[in-house]
C-alpha cells in the first residue's frame, strides 16, 4: 500500500497541492491524504476516482501497475491539422475588405503563421 501512496503523494506535489488543497479537492480531509501518502491506511475509490478524472491520470498509474499516467481523456483530445493555405483562406474570410486596417493585420497574422511553422 505504501507505493499507492506514493504515488499519490507524487502527483499531489507535482500539481504544487498541499495535504489540505489537495484534501478539499477529493472531499476529504488533510488527516486521510497524510495517512494514505504514508501507507497507514488504503486509499479510498472515492479519493482515486476523483484523483483520474480530476488530474486525468488512469487508476492503473496510481495503483502502481504501469508508469503510464495517461488517462483516459489523454488520447481524445483532438489534434487538427490544417495546411498553410486551410490558414490563409480563413484569415482571408475573417476581415472586412472595407476596413482600413485589415492589410496590416492579414499581413501580420501571415507573417506570424509562417513563422511558427519553422
Amino acid at each position: 500500500m505504501t507505493d499507492i501512496g506514493k504515488r499519490i503523494k507524487e502527483v499531489r506535489e507535482a500539481h504544487h497541492l498541499s495535504q489540505a488543497e489537495f484534501a478539499k479537492l477529493c472531499g476529504s480531509n488533510q488527516a486521510t491524504v497524510a495517512k494514505t501518502e504514508t501507507g497507514k491506511t488504503a486509499p479510498s475509490l472515492k479519493l482515486l476516482m476523483g484523483m483520474a478524472e480530476y488530474f486525468d491520470i488512469s487508476m492503473d498509474y496510481l495503483c502502481c501497475r504501469t508508469d503510464q499516467p495517461e488517462g483516459k481523456l489523454f488520447e481524445c483530445k483532438p489534434r487538427l491539422k490544417y495546411t498553410s493555405e486551410d490558414m490563409r483562406d480563413f484569415i482571408e474570410m475573417c476581415f472586412d475588405p472595407a476596413s482600413p486596417f485589415n492589410g496590416k493585420l492579414k499581413e501580420t497574422l501571415f507573417k506570424m503563421m509562417e513563422e511558427s511553422k519553422q
